[in-house]
């Protein structure tokens, strides 16, 4: 597929380095092939970018800051799984991409947050002092920053730990006492959200993946 191609490359070689041709000769298609999907270098690392916002509805919850929880593990499982996922973080990083919307996906993330936050804060599940704004911004920087550095010290093997302490620190100051034990955080339902992504993945691409678990 050429977005898979392409983020392999753009994995590999970084976006200024990376050249069309690349792309083509790892994608297997002609010039015409991919020129009918996309425009430019520019048009695939969009696309590449895209990847990472998640691709499935998250499930409603009783307690609304337990989807903020969810959208980070579900995201976690991800980066560890989906190669694709891997991709599109590392190229919204990469700051020799300079002509490329990088802020694209650092947005939706926060507006996802942000959505998330609003309908909390509207059910008294935040203390009254949290700028959902603010919030939205700083737990999305720093889930950038631990993930970050997860994927250099370990291959992100630790990242489902590394979440959770982030979690176990934030939620507390944002989140009235009597909600929070209400919250799931633990590592245990990273991994139940893993396996259920994972099975609705399976069914959506009719068996289209092999094996989801080596």
């Amino acid at each position: 597929m050429l977005l898979e191609s392409a983020a392999s490359v753009f994995a590999e070689r970084g976006y200024e380095r990376t050249t069309i041709g690349e792309i083509l000769t790892r994608a297997g298609v002609t010039k015409g092939a991919l020129y009918f999907h996309f425009a430019s270098k520019e048009e695939l690392a969009l696309g590449v970018l895209e990847a990472q916002m998640l691709d499935v509805p998250l499930t409603p919850q009783d307690v609304k800051i337990q989807e903020l929880v969810d959208q980070a593990y579900l995201l976690t499982h991800r980066l560890q799984r989906d190669a694709l996922v891997r991709a599109s973080v590392a190229l919204a990083l990469d700051s020799g991409a300079s002509e490329v919307n990088r802020a694209a996906p650092f947005r939706a993330w926060i507006d996802q947050v942000s959505e998330i936050l609003t309908v909390a804060k509207a059910r008294g599940e935040l203390l009254l002092h949290v700028d959902v704004t603010d919030t939205a911004e700083f737990f999305s920087g720093a889930f950038s920053g631990i993930q970050a550095m997860s994927q250099i010290l370990c291959e992100r093997d630790d990242l489902a730990h590394r979440v959770a302490v982030l979690l176990q620190y934030v939620l507390p100051s944002i989140c009235t006492p009597v909600l929070l034990n209400r919250v799931d955080m633990s590592e245990d339902r990273a991994r139940r959200l893993g396996r259920e992504y994972d099975a609705n993945r399976l069914r959506r691409e009719g068996g289209g993946l092999a094996e989801v678990y080596s």
